[in-house]
């Protein structure tokens, strides 16, 4: 593509009221917007507690290479097993991020034969690895467990049928039916994939999702959990069985040429977890912020800590994130092409450092766009 090219395409997006440009966080606001979700990214204890670990530990300060050349350690293993323990796993694969680990699961997995139904409001990393995978892929209607029945139904696979979706949904915060997808996939014969991405920390004992709050690790082949929301480090790690993971290391090619994790981000994984165990009350403050919005706002009700606040068309939208930031609340729009063309809105996120009074204060604010 020509830098001609390029320019069109850019000024498309400027006259859809689209064009996406990089800004700071306005520390002045109240964070309304962030995945901080338990504010542990904030938090100078659990800054404390990594730097103690990593000067225990010790460590270069990079990582000198991929995992299967000079970058794999001792380290690196304990915290997979660790992380295996923790998510009630048989073993864990480490990744830089959740888009890594998904990228590789679903590029690499999936073979010629297969079908993977995945739903339809899947985050963009899956389907960008399935779009590198030579599997087929369906789509089903968000949610909708009679569709992906029927396509099940309609759609036999030469080889193996998976089922993929989200714990919790970034834009809506709506959980998926992860008893009944399971249900269907022991029906039909197929494997159960899910991201955690929104759910790890936040849901499940100690933070290990959904997927185990709800007892259905057995029933559910691979889970991707992501760090870098409710966790506030960094990376990401795929569980399943001793199997998976030797797959990985022979064949995702987003593990075999990245380079490893480093010792200090080793160290803030294990740290997160540790600090979490001991501050159970985190989550539990959390869950009463959303029980109190919804409350106050029933129309934007959401069992997790996202809220969807719609309001219809990019300029709309953008200007009603602005009449919010004049208030002093940080909440941030959701455009389309994020989103479809009609369904954008105010993407609210909860955190358990948000006040009460400050929450009351947003639902205040969010009235005047009721229709």
């Amino acid at each position: 593509m020509d830098s001609t090219s390029i320019k069109s395409l850019l000024e498309k997006r400027r006259a859809a009221n689209s064009f996406r440009e990089l800004r700071h966080a306005n520390l002045n606001l109240i964070d309304f917007s962030s995945n901080d979700y338990l504010g542990l990214a904030q938090s100078d204890s659990l800054k404390a507690q990594i730097l103690e670990h990593y000067q225990q530990h010790g460590g270069k300060n990079g990582a000198t290479g991929s995992r299967l050349l000079t970058g794999n350690t001792s380290s690196i293993e304990d915290c997979e097993a660790y992380l295996a323990h923790h998510f009630n796993s048989a073993a864990a694969t480490l990744f830089s991020s959740g888009y890594m680990a998904n990228l590789a699961f679903f590029s690499s997995v999936p073979q010629k034969g297969d079908i993977v139904f995945y739903d339809e409001l899947s985050h963009a990393c899956i389907k960008d690895g399935l779009r590198l995978s030579f599997a087929k892929r369906i789509p089903f209607k968000h949610n909708d467990l009679q569709d992906l029945e029927r396509k099940l139904t309609e759609n036999k696979a030469e080889g193996q049928a998976y089922i993929a979706c989200e714990s919790i949904y970034s834009m809506d915060g709506d959980l998926a039916p992860l008893a009944e997808i399971t249900t269907l996939a022991t029906t039909y014969n197929a494997l159960v994939v899910v991201d955690e991405a929104h759910s790890t920390g936040s849901w499940g004992e100690n933070g290990s999702g959904l997927v185990n709050e709800l007892g259905l690790r057995d029933s559910v082949y691979a889970v991707i959990y992501t760090f870098g929301k409710a966790m506030g480090i960094h990376g990401a790690c795929v569980t399943g069985t001793k199997l998976l993971k030797d797959f990985f290391v022979n064949f995702a090619r987003p593990f075999i040429y990245t380079t490893a994790p480093s010792a200090f981000e080793v160290s803030a994984i294990i740290s997160a977890f540790e600090y979490l165990k001991r501050h159970p009350s985190l989550p539990l403050n959390l869950s009463s912020k959303s029980t109190l919005f919804n409350q106050l706002l029933p129309n934007a009700a959401s069992p997790s800590a996202i809220k969807s606040f719609a309001i219809g068309g990019n300029e709309a939208t953008k200007e009603a994130a602005n009449t919010l930031q004049m208030k002093g609340f940080d909440v941030r729009p959701i455009l389309s092409p994020t989103v479809k063309e009609g369904s954008e809105r105010l993407r609210i996120c909860l955190h358990a450092f948000n006040l009460e009074e400050e929450v009351e204060q947003l639902a205040r604010a969010l009235q005047i766009f009721l229709p």
